[in-house]
């Protein structure tokens, strides 16, 4: 289904941090599960202990960490200065093991599944297949998807209207519940998480 790609970088860290606290705030989540889908090297599973500075200014994350990441922000929305929710579990799985990480974070915690320029090594019928998973397993919880890839790569996630193969990502943001599932695309960013424009603003819908 997949090959292994190569270590996802630092820099998209600025970009998670505020997608995971934006859905957690919209699930109403004080406690997440960090679920890193082929991932590689687990630097995703660390966002919540990484601080991370933006061009306006916003710093977000632990003042005294090690792990430093930093990101210019470009459009008029500003990056919403929330914080991640304890995190309960970080797990880092194939899309295999996806029900089996679900199922070890603690029921009080929202699993917050995330990709990071994973799915362009997927065929179309692997990232369906993946998202048949995550509507499958929200009838069973609350699972939250954070999504940051290619135009059109993520199944379901909005392109906002940009080309395929522009050189930006999207941000996605996407909600499973009871088979249910909300999405919207909150943002765009460029070189790994380096350059990012906010567009979230309101509920997921």
């Amino acid at each position: 289904m997949t090959d292994r790609p190569a270590s996802v970088p630092v820099s998209a860290l600025a970009v998670l941090y505020p997608a995971i606290a934006e859905v957690s705030r919209r699930v109403g989540a004080d406690a997440v599960g960090l679920i890193d889908v082929d991932g590689v090297g687990g630097s995703n599973l660390d966002v919540d202990r990484a601080l991370v500075t933006y061009s306006t200014g916003l710093s977000l994350g632990h003042p005294s960490s090690p792990l430093q990441v930093s990101a210019t922000v470009v459009g008029d929305q500003p990056v919403p200065a929330r914080a991640i929710p304890e995190v309960v579990a970080r797990i880092e799985i194939v899309v295999e093991q996806l029900r089996a990480a679900i199922g070890k974070v603690p029921e009080h915690g929202l699993p917050v599944v995330i990709t990071t320029w994973a799915l362009s090594r997927w065929t179309l019928e692997g990232r369906l297949g993946f998202l048949h998973r995550l509507v499958d397993a929200g009838a069973e919880r609350p699972v939250a998807w954070v999504s940051v890839e290619g135009v059109g790569v993520a199944p379901a996630v909005p392109t906002l209207g940009d080309r395929r193969a522009s050189g930006h990502s999207i941000i996605g943001l996407a909600v499973f519940d009871h088979r249910t599932l909300h999405v919207e695309a909150v943002g765009r960013c460029w070189s790994k998480g380096r350059w990012l424009m906010w567009l979230g603003g309101g509920d997921a819908g």
